[in-house]
């Protein structure tokens, strides 16, 4: 008899009983998730917790289905270390297989490429069978021939930067394969979170990505919210996505300004680092803090914007707004820079598909898949967004990209502006629910964020996965340099301008 494919459906910034969850077979675990990938929806997370029957590990997978704007969620429970790999048939889950094997010691026989994410012990009480080895050090992919060269990067880089390993397979200046490692960041941050909330949780998760810090705070807020059934006050609900708002806006900014600088093109270059600086001060004025450091709390913000701030804040959005056309007009009208940015390291849409990428770099190469309209929560239930997107998957595409979206949150920010409501900007939040699970999907400035909670039976956090956007999206950057000039990584790179401290966590 063929096993039911059976999931749960559930709602963003929702949560359900943890027994709750349908339990699969990891042969139908596999067989669902397969399907359900060809039929148009990807895989958002999937990881690991002891099992509560005391032996084994419990595999949670989270499924998103942004068309009909709906999330699935299954399990499978697995006695042996040892079980079939799901990546031949899902690529999405390569990464994610390798971090169950990682943290648990878990075998997924037939795995393309098992080898560590970030760092080789495995913190969650698994034991590894291979010999442990450090950060770095192990085993590349390496191309075979007398023409074949390697150029290894890193981990230390010459400007003030994170560190990360990059190993180029290259032909003369072709490069033919790109590896990635890293690890080099790891803090150990989804451990100390287990037994909480307390006074450093959001700290935590305000520092997992620290050019993200509205975004996985937001996200941890949403789960905490619906953990006890909070419904933040509709001010503190816009406050908050007016943050995230501009958090997207100094990012999105300064990455124009040091993509232009990788060209050579100096004027926008220096024109977005100022600029930048400016959405920065606008956070600043919101709550404080350039970055938006604690502007988030469980039921709402911390700051409320007074009427002098207010008119001082949009007069800011709308001297910002004209320096931003004018700095980043400047590139689409320079066959210079177009002729470095158009057809540099193409992704295709059916690659960025099957990888699973998210954020301003999958609707690059044509897909669909934002978190404010796919899956809205928060404030974002009220509003809508357009979708920004193009279809070429190269250099231009994801600089475009972020230019429209500059524009689209300027528009949004200064309607809700001249619109705020009035009354409170934050609620009580009560004991959390016991064995609940809760999921918060945010669309941050490089794609969705997700963050999933499990509760014991006292209210406490048993178990807290984090996947931010750059999980999805480096192997789209090593992919995106295959038959690139080697000459062409700065730009690529800058161009993803992925997480290195939100991957290792």
């Amino acid at each position: 008899m063929t096993e039911p494919l059976l999931s749960k459906e559930i709602i963003n910034c929702g949560s359900i009983e943890r027994e709750s969850i349908p339990s699969l077979s990891i042969d139908g675990l596999s067989r669902h998730l397969r399907e359900s990938v060809q039929n148009g929806q990807r895989v958002s997370a999937l990881f690991g917790i002891p099992s509560l029957e005391g032996e084994g590990v419990e595999i949670i997978a989270l499924l998103a289905d942004d068309a009909q704007g709906r999330l699935w969620i299954s399990r499978t429970h697995l006695q042996d270390k040892r079980f079939p790999s799901l990546t031949p048939g899902c690529p999405q889950l390569h990464l994610f297989e390798r971090e169950l094997a990682e943290d648990f010691g878990l075998e997924p026989e037939g795995h393309p490429w098992l080898k560590p994410v970030r760092y080789p012990q495995n913190p969650l009480g698994g034991e590894l069978n291979q010999k442990p080895a450090s950060i770095g050090i192990q085993d590349f992919y390496r191309v075979e021939g007398e023409e074949i060269h390697e150029v290894a990067v890193g981990p230390v880089h010459a400007g003030v930067i994170e560190p990360g390993h990059f190993r180029f397979q290259c032909f003369g200046e072709e490069v033919f394969h790109l590896e990635i490692s890293l690890g080099y960041q790891h803090r150990g941050i989804e451990q100390a979170l287990v037994g909480g909330p307390n006074q450093k949780t959001l700290h935590y998760l305000e520092t997992a990505a620290g050019d993200t810090t509205i975004g996985h705070g937001t996200a941890y807020c949403h789960l905490l919210e619906a953990l006890t059934d909070t419904e933040p006050p509709l001010r503190g609900q816009v406050l908050r996505s007016l943050a995230l708002e501009l958090e997207r806006l100094a990012n999105h900014i300064g990455d124009m300004g040091a993509l232009s600088g990788d060209v050579g093109f100096l004027p926008t270059a220096s024109y977005c680092g100022r600029i930048r600086g400016d959405f920065l001060n606008m956070t600043a004025l919101l709550c404080g803090n350039r970055f938006g450091r604690g502007v988030n709390m469980p039921g709402g913000v911390r700051f409320d914007l007074e009427d002098d701030s207010l008119k001082q804040l949009i007069k800011m959005v709308e001297i910002g707004k004209q320096d931003a056309k004018v700095a980043i007009e400047l590139l689409w009208e320079s066959a210079s820079v177009m002729a470095r940015f158009e057809g540099t390291g193409t992704l295709a849409e059916k690659t960025a598909r099957q990888l699973g990428l998210v954020g301003p770099a999958a609707r690059a190469s044509g897909l669909s898949r934002d978190i404010r309209s796919d899956h809205p929560a928060g404030f974002y239930r009220f509003t809508h967004i357009p979708l920004s997107s193009w279809k070429t998957g190269d250099v231009f595409a994801r600089a475009y990209v972020r230019w429209q979206e500059i524009q689209q949150s300027l528009h949004f920010i200064l309607e809700q502006l001249h619109n705020l409501p009035k009354g409170p900007v934050d609620s009580k939040v009560s004991q959390l629910k016991p064995n609940q699970l809760a999921v918060s999907l945010v669309e941050g400035w490089r794609g969705e964020i997700c963050h999933l909670a499990l509760t014991d039976e006292k209210g406490h956090l048993s178990r807290y996965k984090v996947v931010d956007p750059s999980f999805h999206n480096w192997p789209g950057l090593a992919y995106s340099l295959r038959n690139q000039q080697i000459s062409d990584f700065p730009v690529c790179n800058k161009s993803f301008n992925l997480s290195y401290c939100g991957f290792d966590l």
